[in-house]
């Protein structure tokens, strides 16, 4: 039987979500020790977190600190305690908890109830301060997506994309994305402007096959020749489906935006988008 945690990264059960990418998730604990505490899990469900392969244990670990600097940043509190006790819930996963004082990690106080519209104020306070962005498409603190700018995703591009995430020193989901362009040619300053970017934001193009090599390669960093296969096969759908598709490196670390697009039969831009972690 799957865990309530599984339960929740299915979309079977609701939850406070603050955080995601291709492998975790972490959300608002709904019998919280104080206000903002937060749980981070592996989306795979395993037991005891020292199970984890020492890769997955370290990503996580990563995801974590991510999350916590976005709690710090949105709840009142001198540090973000940590803690693993792995005897509530048969799936891993790391208690995130503002503190003022140290009584306030003790699991032995009273659980507090925190009404549904503050979990909610809450949940997207820290998600618009999670450095990178919070990987949640529904986050009200996210950038607009491509529907928002005026041009439906492609269904079949949702489904090439859909689960894959990027490794860079952190990884990230991939996001399908459609933007209404003017043809021709697109100037930096043009494409600044479409994707919603600032317009002093550094630009760089990379070609996509460059881009996706050490994904799509069996041996690759994702270490999953199903994940790798299906990298192929988005790279290839956006090569035959797509005119002049480009990779735009936009910002500078630690945190950049990657834009891969192309235009489709209608002018439509369209393509992914993820955020590199590059320190």
């Amino acid at each position: 039987m799957p865990s309530i945690f599984s339960r929740i990264v299915s979309g079977e059960l609701p939850a406070f979500k603050v955080a995601e990418d291709g492998r975790h998730l972490a959300f608002l604990d709904i019998t919280p020790l104080v206000e903002g505490h937060v749980l981070v899990i592996p989306k795979k469900e395993i037991d005891y977190i020292f199970d984890l392969p020492a890769d997955e244990l370290a990503a996580l670990h990563v995801f974590a600190q991510r999350v916590a600097k976005g709690v710090q940043a949105a709840v009142p509190c001198k540090r973000i305690g940590v803690a693993v006790i792995g005897l509530e819930v048969p799936h891993a996963h790391i208690h995130l908890i503002p503190m003022q004082t140290v009584q306030d990690i003790n699991f032995t106080n009273p659980k507090i109830k925190v009404p549904d519209a503050r979990m909610q104020e809450l949940a997207t306070a820290i998600a618009a301060k999670v450095d990178g962005g919070s990987g949640l498409s529904e986050a009200k603190a996210a950038s607009k997506s491509g529907a928002d700018a005026g041009a439906p995703v492609p269904p079949e591009l949702q489904k090439q994309v859909a689960g894959l995430h990027f490794l860079s020193e952190s990884d990230a989901p991939l996001e399908a994305v459609a933007y209404a362009a003017p043809g021709g040619e697109l100037s930096n300053a043009a494409l600044l402007k479409v994707l919603g970017e600032p317009a002093d934001a550094k630009v760089e193009t990379v070609e996509l096959t460059q881009f996706l090599r050490n994904h799509t390669a069996d041996d690759g960093v994702l270490n999953d020749v199903a994940l790798a296969n299906r990298y192929k096969a988005l790279q290839m759908f956006m090569k035959q489906d797509m005119d002049g598709v480009q990779v735009y490196r936009v910002g500078k670390g630690p945190q950049i935006h990657a834009y891969a697009l192309g235009r489709m039969a209608d002018g439509t831009l369209a393509g992914f988008k993820t955020v590199l972690t590059e320190t």
